[in-house]
């Protein structure tokens, strides 16, 4: 009998073994199978999750952020303890404990779906299991992956420690708004840092993970309340938290941005300009799309944030100038439905939704609303933001034809802007206002460095994001002459040689014939060099670069940057070919510089997401600025290795010619209270109109037209036009910069010219004609007439007749510039070239 017990026992008990062993050969059986080709979890260790890439001022002001995911990532050491109980309170109370998975939370996840009959299922995943979910696995809710989940998650323990699995997780976890990990969440929810979090904050945050889409502070704000008290609770009941704490943290209100009750962080952000939209342009090309908005770059820009909105301002005043010259109203195309005006409510909703510039604060912002009613004399408005009704009268609209009623009909939505009083600042009337048709672009810069210190690319950011400034290609028209008398002096021209202005043919490879004249429609003769680009002259720039060589002029053009490769045709010497305003700007300022290439930057250093320095535009070294001391009187100075691109004398003598263009020609509406040079450009019909000019610090350029080009109409011209957009920004800029006299070079010297007929002077001459010409050395002319080009011209009794007695002419505007002048004698004038 006993000896029967003990079989049984003993068969019992092999039973038992080989269950054992064929459990543990399954289990390991299992294990290998979904073990062998699971991806690595050792790259975990050096994971860089995609965080937001961030754009400062020079003063360290943050002013943009790009990222496809709302995404900041926090350092272990960054992210509070309190929040750590949170998360972990929530999702993983044993946390600390486990090797990776939780049986225990298996087994009672097991055991409540059972009880329930399925009705209660609860996740037994811990953080770590999450944590490879999301990093390594794809998200399909199957046994097999839930198998690797597990595997991954035991591994991955003995790989990282807990610190390292809980920052992964708290970088990365989604938590609704389009926001990951909790830095990003905590922007989102309260426009807070990690370390600004409050109690029951650290809750919400922590409340999310369970159902990030569904807990809608504002939609779902009972539910996600009752979560994020539940998680307070859990916390008090872990020890992280006492309960009357926990208490205190239940009974705050659920205030969030989605609410309205605090400011979104992106409203405390500048909105969003041209200049932050080309830095991101041009660094996507450097850096590559991905790297820029997942890389978490810092950017430090070279904008000028007063001088930027002096920009703006300046372009805005000149476009809206222009286009209430026109006198058509056209509003913004927008208007709401007349279902959408019953009430107060709904038609600030649907007002709320209209797609309209919101960035355009020409003298005060301008408000979106929408026209309520309207007669003959006067129209009703509801305004974004202001809670009363508003109202205009017609004599707001005088610079456009019709009455109100033939311009405005109920539901349309228009912009309007407070008229205040200039010594007060009290609010006077609201006035409609309409974003031009026309645009233009605007762009400064420091003539040594670099350095764009302001770019504007159109009237309103919102309205239209295409950059003129650096994507709009145009012809310069005669902006680009200084590079073709650039090209003459470098080839023997001096600024008081005459040049003969007088019709010309031009006979094409094809055989056709090309006459360009002078916008004038007059010729003038014998014309020293520098009268020609004071007036701009047409026909003495053709007989300029006819006779230097356009290929000679293209090289010019290209070394400046102005373009990659200018066609050799000869009317290209008077802008025909088209750029941008970025790089005529770049050019000029190497006119400014004294001939030194500079490239334009609007970006001074980028540093990866751990500071390390990947870009630096400043590659000049400073002698000595590393000593700790230095001798009396001595002091470090910085060694620049910057190409030379044209001859220093050149450069002074150009720059030279330019400031007599402010001073008697066609700049003169961009004159300031320092030495300022420029030229201005106006194409064919003046369907586009430039202005680029300098001090001694600064170059900044303007550019005007319609994005589909057609004439802006009689008398546009870039003086009348963007000189005065360069004044109004450039007294800013002169007030922050300074400006001095521009740097006379070595290699040369000052004789007196007469201005008119290009004759050298005694020292002692003076008057409105004498000019103090600068000369290189072995160049001086002899008194009396200075050299002669004729372009193949028979000279003497056969010459047209010239209006040569008449008053100097703006060949822009084909006005008169100043008083007539009585040329002097001119004596005999020879044929053949020069002499």
């Amino acid at each position: 009998m006993i000896r029967a017990f003990l079989s049984l026992l003993g068969s019992i008990f092999s039973f038992l073994v080989m269950g054992v062993i064929f459990a543990a050969v399954t289990v390991g059986g299992v294990i290998w199978m979904y073990a062998r080709d699971l991806p690595s979890y050792e790259q975990l260790a050096n994971y860089s999750p995609p965080t937001i890439s961030r754009i400062y001022s020079g003063e360290g002001r943050l002013i943009d952020e790009f990222a496809h995911e709302r995404r900041l990532f926090a350092p272990s050491e960054e992210i509070p303890e309190l929040l750590r109980a949170a998360f972990i309170s929530a999702e993983d109370r044993n946390f600390y404990e486990h090797q990776g998975f939780d049986p225990m939370a298996m087994g009672a996840a097991l055991r409540d779906a059972v009880v329930s009959r399925g009705q209660t299922l609860r996740g037994a995943s811990t953080i770590t299991q999450q944590v490879m979910k999301n990093f390594l696995l794809s998200g399909d809710r199957t046994g097999e992956r839930k198998i690797r989940e597990i595997i991954l998650a035991w591994r991955g323990e003995q790989v990282l420690s807990k610190d390292q699995i809980l920052e992964l997780y708290m970088n990365e976890i989604f938590l609704g708004q389009n926001s990951y990990g909790v830095a990003a969440a905590a922007q989102t929810y309260f426009n807070r840092t990690l370390d600004e979090l409050e109690l029951h904050q650290m809750a919400f945050l922590a409340a999310l993970p369970q159902a990030p889409s569904d807990y809608h502070p504002v939609r779902a704000r009972e539910r996600v309340t009752a979560r994020r008290n539940w998680v307070l609770g859990q916390m008090a009941e872990n020890g992280y938290i006492t309960r009357d704490e926990a208490a205190a943290a239940q009974a705050q209100p659920l205030l969030t941005v989605q609410s309205g009750d605090i400011p979104a962080f992106r409203e405390s952000l500048p909105p969003r300009d041209y200049f932050t939209d080309e830095i991101r342009r041009q660094l996507s090309s450097t850096f590559g799309e991905a790297e820029f908005f997942t890389g978490g770059l810092s950017i430090r820009a070279t904008i000028h944030p007063e001088l930027q909105a002096s920009a703006a301002r300046a372009l805005q005043r000149a476009l809206e100038r222009y286009d209430r010259q026109q006198g058509r109203w056209r509003g913004t195309g927008e208007a709401l439905p007349p279902e959408a005006l019953e009430t107060e409510e709904s038609w600030r909703a649907a007002l709320a939704r209209v797609s309209v510039a919101r960035d355009i604060t020409l003298d005060n912002p301008w408000l979106p609303a929408v026209v309520l009613e309207v007669s003959a004399g006067a129209a009703r408005l509801g305004i974004e933001g202001i809670d009363e009704i508003g109202s205009v009268e017609r004599s707001d609209i005088d610079w456009a034809r019709g009455s109100l009623a033939d311009n405005l009909d109920v539901g349309d939505v228009v912009h309007v802007r407070a008229v205040t009083r200039n010594e007060d600042g009290a609010f006077v009337r609201w006035s409609l206002r309409q974003v031009p048709e026309v645009q233009g672009g605007f762009m400064a810069m420091d003539v040594n460095t670099g350095r764009v210190i302001a770019m504007q690319g159109g009237f309103s950011y919102q309205h239209s994001v295409f950059n003129r400034a650096t994507q709009a290609m145009r012809q310069p028209g005669s902006a680009f002459k200084p590079f073709v008398y650039a090209a003459a002096l470098d080839s023997g021209f001096t600024p008081a040689t005459i040049v003969i202005d007088a019709p010309i043919e031009v006979e094409s490879a094809a055989g056709q014939i090309w006459r360009p004249t002078n916008a004038s429609n007059r010729f003038y003769g014998p014309t020293p060099v520098r009268t020609g680009i004071e007036l701009s002259r047409n026909l003495m720039t053709v007989r300029l670069a006819q006779e230097v060589g356009i290929d000679v002029v293209a090289g010019y053009a290209e070394r400046f940057g102005v373009y990659d490769r200018m066609q050799a045709f000869l009317a290209n010497s008077l802008g025909s070919q088209e750029t941008t305003l970025f790089r005529m700007v770049a050019a000029y300022a190497m006119f400014a510089n004294g001939g030194e290439r500079v490239e334009p930057t609007l970006v001074d250093r980028v540093q990866d997401r751990w500071g390390r320095t990947i870009f630096r535009h400043d590659q000049r070294q400073c002698v000595e600025c590393a000593e700790p001391a230095l001798p009396s009187g001595q002091a470090p100075w910085i060694v620049s290795q910057r190409q030379r691109v044209m001859n220093a004398v050149t450069a002074y003598q150009l720059t030279s010619m330019m400031e007599g263009a402010i001073t008697r020609g066609t700049g003169r509406n961009a004159s300031l209270s320092v030495p300022v040079a420029g030229k201005t450009g106006t194409t064919n019909e003046a369907r586009d109109v430039w202005f680029v000019g300098y001090t001694s610090n600064i170059v900044a350029g303007c550019y005007i037209g319609f994005d589909r080009p057609r004439p802006l109409g009689r008398g546009a011209s870039g003086g009348g036009m963007c000189a005065p957009v360069f004044q109004e920004f450039m007294r800013e800029a002169v007030r922050e910069f300074g400006g001095t006299r521009f740097a006379v070079p070595p290699g040369g010297r000052f004789i007196r010219i007469d201005r008119h007929s290009g004759a050298r002077l005694d020292d002692s001459a003076t008057g409105a004609h004498v000019v103090a010409e600068f000369f290189r050395d072995g160049e001086e002319p002899v008194f009396g007439i200075s050299a002669l080009v004729d372009g193949g011209f028979a000279m003497g009794s056969n010459l047209p007749l010239f209006d040569r007695n008449d008053a100097p002419v703006d060949d822009e505007t084909g006005q008169p510039v100043a008083a007539p002048q009585q040329p002097a004698n001119f004596g005999t004038l020879s044929s053949g070239g020069l002499y």
